[in-house]
């Protein structure tokens, strides 16, 4: 009788195990998908924030239709992207690039650069770039610790036994982006 109880109370005991670890994994990537979620909401504001940037630029700087070129075709193709995280960063990287010519451009341009407009949406933007910055850490901590769930034991065994699978970390690819920006006064 008491090798029963004693084994009903085992089956128990690893049956709410089993629950607690298959619910933090859960949470764990839900978390990862609300992080997710995050970035993109800022990525779409910088997606909206393009054109007016692009229209300013183009009063000053219309004869430097190479660059505005580059930079509404990687707003394009970052609007209509729909594959890995690993891909998506590697499109929002191009984008990012595009607009570091964009605004390189501009400083040729001193009328543009004294346009209150012009301003007013670089400094906009430049505000979103530090919110996808940030969405890009918090979404990467998420991972990271849903990545930790998934491998360690003993809640790896749950995430096998449930198709748990790692989420992937969104990277910097970019050369130029690694290094650290040159201050010149």
């Amino acid at each position: 009788m008491i090798s029963l109880i004693v084994i009903l109370v085992i089956g128990i005991v690893a049956a709410f195990w089993v629950i607690g670890a298959y619910n933090g994994l859960v949470r764990g990537r839900n978390e990862v998908k609300s992080a997710w979620s995050s970035i993109e909401v800022q990525l779409k504001r910088r997606y909206d924030l393009i054109p007016n940037l692009i229209e300013t630029v183009k009063g000053y700087a219309g004869h430097e239709r190479q660059t505005l070129e580059a930079v509404v075709n990687a707003r394009q193709q970052a609007i209509s992207f729909t594959g890995s995280v690993e891909e998506k960063a590697k499109v929002e990287n191009a984008l990012s690039s595009s607009l570091r010519s964009l605004f390189a451009l501009a400083e040729a341009y001193p009328q543009l650069k004294a346009n209150e407009n012009f301003l007013s949406l670089q400094e906009e933007l430049a505000g979103t770039e530090n919110k996808i910055g940030f969405a890009r850490q918090y979404y990467n901590d998420t991972a990271m610790r849903y990545k930790n769930r998934v491998e360690v034991f003993p809640s790896n065994l749950i995430a096998n036994m449930f198709g748990f699978q790692p989420e992937a970390f969104f990277q910097v690819d970019a050369a130029e982006e690694k290094l650290a920006p040159k201050v010149k006064f």
